[in-house]
Parts: C-alpha cells; structure tokens; sequence
C-alpha cells in the first residue's frame, strides 16, 4: 500500500467575523505523493493560499484550523505538533515560496543573511559553513555573481531576483515538499518564464514535490501532472492535467478553460462567469455555484453535491455526474 507524503483530510478554516463565522476553507480533502506536481487553481478569495499556509499551522489572526481537520506529513500529524517540532520542519522538510517576497523577506537583512539563517536554524553548521551555502545556492538558482549579490538588501535586487532569493531559501535544505503560492504573480512574462523553468529544474534534480498554487491554468499546463480546482472554500474538481484540459467534468472548471485566451481565438471578448462568488459567511444551500451555473436545476437549489468519481482518477462535486442528461447544450 502507498504511503502519502501529505494527506489532508476534512481541513476546516474558519474567521469570526461580524457577519458570522466565515468558513474560507471548507472540508478540503487531498494527497501529494513524493516528487509529484500538484496545482491548486481557483478564483481570488477561493481558500487554495489559504489552505496552503494551514499545512504549515500559519492560518492568520483570526481564523481557527477547525477541530476534526487533519494534516498528517511524512506519517506526522501536522496538527498536533508541538510548537518546537512544527519550527524543526518548516523550512526545512516542509517549505514555502511566499507569494510577495518584498513582504516575506526582512528590509534589514541583507538576502545572504537570510538564505543562511535557514542553514544556522535546521543544521549544526557553523556561521561560515552557512554563509558558503547559501552563496552557493543562490548560484544554483540563477543569480549572477552571487558572492556580490548576497550582501545587498531587498530592495536592491529586481522582483525576479528577489523571487530568486524565496525560492533559494525554500530550497537550500532540498525539502521533501516545496508550497509555491503564486510564485510568478506581478513579474512579466520573460521572467515568469524563468523562475517555471528554474522550479522545474530544481524539482527534477532533487525529487521533490511541488505543490503550485496559481489561477493562471497555463502555468498548470506545463508544470503539473494533476490539478485539484477550487470554489467556494471547497474542491469541485480534482484529475490528471491532460484529462482536466481535455475533458473537464466541473462547470466552473469549463468556464475557467472557456476565459483562458488562445492565440488562434476568433472571439472578440473573452469568456467571463457569470455572477459573483457568495460569501464565506453565507455559503447558499445546495451547490455553492448553482447561481452561476447555466445546468443547475431544482435539486442543485437544496442538496450539497459531493465529490463523486467520474473516472478511476476523476472527481467532480456536481449531480451532473448522477445525472449527465441534466446537461445543456
């Protein structure tokens, strides 16, 4: 029997908000093997960054990872850590590439500094040994004259270079399995494409896995070998990339690979979704996209739809599955 790397099961994430508690992530349910690609794609505001950050106990003030949820990494329950043991392992078998690493990196450190830290925290070696390291690494991932480089601060390097310098702190003690959140977001296309070639790179020499959070389906297309789609704090769909682009089973999945823009397009506006997503703190009864969903019938309006197989590797939460006459041309 296979062992997962990451299992998470039922994660429940819920805000006390004035209006209620917001339940941003809402019964999330998925495995990562050892050296697998992951992508998690969804709408802003869907719950897949935060869901991310829950793997990691890094839920922010105000939301509560919700009893009964589990996470259980290299056969440990992630949830039930103590404080000292969740440090040991993040960073180190368990990392994550923030999504703005202006924010995420220190101002007044300089980014060797930084890289280093990671090193002198998870190992026993000594201020120097960490020092070389983390130039060394910072060559490793593309860094010109990185000696020079790992002495300037933040601000002094460009958003690709200091996107560089995330991914070289998420890597420098080869985890097991690396989180990207949005890790080409704000950066322009020549160097987008850069740092997906850098991570495919770096993922392939050292076997790790990559769970890649994006809304963008292209990077998906080219990075990862199954894709989990989010909506509404929930998982709609869940399949290898190939059958997802070719056959997908979801609603809101077709109408996220109807927007994506196609050189050879005839169309004169790009496809949007109707309506907007509801809120975290009302969540409607029945299927949570029924409002926009051009299928949804009387049952959609009153009875939760699971995620039910559509295929050996295929789930689907929608009755379009029990029921695919329902289906409108």
């Amino acid at each position: 029997m296979t062992r997962h790397l990451l299992t998470v099961h039922d994660l429940r994430v819920a805000f006390a908000t004035e209006a209620g508690p917001a339940r941003a992530v809402d019964g999330v349910s998925f495995t990562m093997n050892a050296g697998e690609t992951v992508g998690l794609v969804g709408e802003s505001g869907c719950g897949k960054s935060l869901t991310a950050l829950s793997l990691l106990r890094l839920v922010p003030d105000g939301g509560r990872i919700a009893p009964g949820s589990r996470i259980t990494f290299e056969e440990q329950d992630v949830l039930a850590m103590p404080e000292r043991t969740l440090r040991a392992l993040r960073g180190h078998r368990l990392s994550m590439i923030f999504q703005e690493p202006m924010t995420a990196l220190n101002p007044v450190l300089t980014v060797g500094d930084q890289v280093a830290e990671v090193v002198r925290v998870h190992t026993t070696a000594s201020a120097g040994e960490a020092w070389t390291r983390a130039v060394d690494m910072l060559a490793q991932v593309g860094i010109p004259d990185p000696a020079a480089r790992a002495r300037q601060y933040p601000h002094e390097l460009s958003g690709g270079m200091r996107q560089r310098v995330m991914i070289a702190m998420a890597l420098i003690l080869e985890p097991a399995l690396v989180i990207a959140d949005e890790p080409t977001t704000a950066l322009d296309v020549t160097i987008q494409a850069q740092i997906l070639e850098l991570l495919r790179d770096l993922r392939d020499r050292t076997g790790m896995a990559l769970l890649l959070i994006t809304h963008d389906l292209g990077v998906v297309a080219e990075m990862a070998s199954r894709v989990l789609v989010m909506y509404a704090g929930e998982v709609v769909e869940e399949a290898p990339v190939a059958l997802l682009f070719d056959a997908p089973g979801h609603p809101y999945t077709e109408g996220l690979l109807a927007a994506v823009p196609t050189l050879d397009s005839t169309r004169e506006r790009l496809h949007t979704i109707p309506g907007t997503v509801p809120a975290a703190t009302a969540w409607p009864a029945g299927c949570r996209f029924r409002d926009r969903c051009a299928h949804a019938w009387e049952r959609c309006t009153t009875e939760p739809p699971a995620l039910a197989q559509l295929g050996p590797a295929h789930r689907v939460r929608c009755h379009l599955v029990q029921e695919p006459e329902r289906r409108r041309a």
